[in-house]
């Protein structure tokens, strides 16, 4: 990693439980990393990876949460996966951070010791902007992590297949709209889905899904309650608040 200090902002996230290094422009942690860290579900020595990492805001956050995990997390702009594992170093978290495009070949997640069933959890932020819809960045790292190639969700949902083991569980945030797509991809291969709408404020359509969904299972499809950011007066929502501060994990209904 290059660039004078300057360039970077140490900050706070999960009420001050998470420290951050990340550059000051481009691709900063937002909501979205968090609300999958808390949708992440993980018991102690799990393998838990954490697909397109960046700086590791949502794999460390998971660990956090969980001690103990065995994280790894991968990530494409050497860049990006040095500020990782910088970040784990911050917060004494041990986590192994690998140089990787999610959407390589089988023998290169091999190489990293990601071979195929050997993950017990992925977790995925994926770039989800329609690039026909929607006017890209200027800066290049801004733009690989928000602009979706038409095949990215597909591409990154049989990773993780690929690498999880045989009920094995997959978090993931995507955009609403793009219910149909997740469920189209996730039908190869998952089953025991759950699904919880992220809704900005009362009154308005959902702008993002949690998607829960397990490798093999034959459980059917539960849409569970919505997670609303802020209530119907403006105020941020209890339930929000708690997570964003880092209490407890996202519930799934019976999940």
């Amino acid at each position: 990693m290059t660039g004078a200090t300057s360039e970077f902002s140490d900050d706070a996230c999960l009420g001050g439980r998470l420290r951050l290094r990340q550059p000051r422009s481009g691709h900063r942690a937002g909501h979205d990393a968090i609300l999958l860290a808390a949708a992440t579900p993980a018991r102690q020595g799990e393998r838990v990876v954490d697909f397109g990492a960046g700086v590791g805001t949502a794999g460390l956050a998971v660990a956090t949460r969980i001690a103990g995990i065995d994280l790894v997390m991968i990530e494409r702009d050497e860049n990006l996966a040095a500020l990782a594992r910088i970040n784990a170093e911050l917060n004494r978290i041990a986590a192994r951070v690998c140089v990787l495009d999610v959407a390589g070949s089988a023998g290169t997640f091999l190489d990293a010791g990601l071979g195929p069933d050997s993950a017990d959890v992925v977790l995925m932020n994926p770039p989800f902007n329609d690039s026909v819809r929607h006017r890209s960045s200027p800066d290049d790292v801004r733009r690989a992590a928000h602009m979706a190639e038409p095949d990215t969700l597909e591409t990154w949902i049989h990773a993780a297949r690929r690498v999880l083991r045989s009920g094995g569980a997959l978090s993931l945030i995507w955009r609403a709209d793009g219910l149909a797509d997740a469920l189209n991809a996730l039908d190869r291969g998952f089953g025991g889905i759950a699904i919880r709408p992220v809704y900005p404020d009362a009154g308005k359509p959902a702008i993002r899904i949690l998607v829960r969904a397990i490798k093999g299972s034959r459980a059917p499809l539960q849409l569970c309650a919505g997670l609303m950011l802020n209530d119907e007066s403006g105020e941020p929502n209890p339930e929000a608040q708690a997570i964003l501060a880092g209490e407890g994990g996202l519930a799934f209904g019976g999940l």
